[in-house]
């Protein structure tokens, strides 16, 4: 079935979230629901108004999964209890990187995420929590790239003909589905978000493990983990869509010491885009991008290149993988 579209610029904010809080409400009833936190926009502004919608009805998780931005799990938990919604961390990195090894095809490793969220993580909440529900932040541009075959986004099922109930044990709840990335910004403002949250740069499902070219590992998730940090404290003041750090598979040849070395490549991307269906990319100043390729080489010693992304989406993708 197509989803009818929601275009921001045509959208009364206020009637979408009576009307969507009232849905889930008629939803989920007398039970319960559970949500995942990542602490991107998505998640961030579905768990706004699931809470809106459930109050203690509605317990939310973060997901420690190990391929998360520097300190973000604790930074996350300490917004949202500043807006009066309680947080549990779940420590699951090591499925997470069970799951990973030996896989480098991109959708393979999207699909292990994929499985041990829904499958696993999520599975043992519904039955340690009691709810039947799942809430989730899905939007359109995520079913429009899952079902183009661009990219198999984690979150999205019944448009491949998946039923969830039958393949996870519990149903899923998307009230975000009809909105891209700007109308749920508007949403974000419209549920009393702080700007840090809804306005935040997107972040993918698979975390940082969109952004290892190759087999994921927890040494290669340090490196670029190091390497978002330095890029996304050097944007920030960027009027852009999104910025983000990528850690090349293949070794290159640098220098160390006065030494010939094999080290590793990092490529950094920035983009203009409004939904990222579409996206070119931002022109930074030479000296922005030196300052940002001296502090990566420094900071992380395996690192002896950087390199940065002058394609446009199509025919690149924001991100790598």
């Amino acid at each position: 079935m197509k989803i009818k579209e929601i275009k921001a610029k045509n959208m009364n904010v206020k009637k979408f979230i009576e009307e969507k809080v009232q849905e889930i409400r008629q939803i989920v009833g007398e039970g319960t629901a559970i949500n995942a936190l990542s602490g991107g926009v998505d998640s961030s502004v579905v768990t706004a108004l699931g809470h809106k919608a459930l109050g203690k009805k509605l317990k939310t998780y973060f997901i420690d999964n190990g391929i998360m931005r520097e300190g973000e799990p604790q930074k996350v938990v300490t917004a949202f209890k500043k807006l009066g919604i309680a947080v549990e961390i779940i420590d699951a990195a090591g499925d997470f990187f069970s799951a990973l090894e030996g896989l480098a095809d991109p959708e393979e490793k999207r699909e292990a995420i994929t499985q041990t969220f829904y499958k696993k993580i999520f599975a043992d909440l519904v039955i340690k929590s009691g709810a039947k529900y799942l809430l989730q932040g899905t939007i359109l541009t995520d079913v429009d790239e899952t079902v183009a075959g661009i990219k198999r986004q984690h979150n999205v099922f019944e448009q491949l003909g998946i039923d969830p109930q039958q393949a996870f044990g519990y149903k899923i709840m998307e009230p975000l589905i009809q909105l891209r990335k700007d109308g749920v910004r508007k949403v974000g403002r419209g549920l009393g978000l702080p700007e840090a949250l809804f306005n935040r740069i997107p972040f993918p499902g698979p975390a940082l493990a969109a952004r290892v070219l190759g087999e994921v590992t927890p040494q290669k998730i340090a490196m670029v983990r190091k390497a978002t940090a330095i890029v996304e404290t050097e944007l920030n003041g960027v009027k852009a869509f999104q910025y983000l750090a990528i850690l090349h598979n293949d070794r290159v040849t640098g220098m160390r010491d006065g030494k010939r070395v094999f080290g590793n490549q990092v490529e950094i991307r920035c983009w203009n885009s409004l939904d990222a269906r579409k996206a070119t990319p931002t022109r930074l100043s030479f000296n922005v991008l030196e300052k940002m390729a001296k502090k990566i080489t420094k900071t992380i010693p395996e690192v002896v290149s950087v390199t940065y992304n002058i394609t446009t989406k199509p025919t690149s993708t924001i991100e790598a993988v």
